[in-house]
């Protein structure tokens, strides 16, 4: 018989939960959000909520698991000042992957989210 277990856990990009701002502007500068669990067995469902402090709204880029646009980018448009939203919802990653986020202006968007990491034996 098998058992998956779930565990509910912080961002790795996030320090003891804070929200994570995104300072970077570019493809190359991007910020780290994530790092996924290693090795192809389990998996981490990640969610993640974006706040734009801005009076304009402003496009926020995901680079999920590979730094290749169009291939890895997911791209969203944070309105403005409108609290959080969920831009990211239950998506799985695995084998190490990293997930980074730049946006179309600096310090202006902040995330943040939990991970479901999910462990099959």
């Amino acid at each position: 018989m098998s058992t998956t277990v779930f565990t509910k856990n912080l961002l790795s990009g996030s320090t003891n939960g804070k929200q994570i701002k995104i300072t970077a502007t570019t493809n190359g500068t991007a910020i780290t959000v994530h790092t996924a669990v290693a090795g192809a067995t389990n998996v981490d469902e990640i969610w993640i909520y974006a706040y734009n402090n801005d009076t304009v709204t402003h496009l926020l880029t995901f680079l999920w698991g590979g730094t290749t646009e169009p291939d890895n980018a997911i791209k969203v448009t944070v309105p403005a000042q409108s609290g959080r939203i969920l831009v990211c919802d239950g998506i799985l990653l695995q084998n190490g992957l990293i997930v980074k986020a730049y946006a179309d202006s600096a310090n202006l968007v902040i995330l943040d989210g939990f991970v479901n990491s999910i462990t099959y034996s």
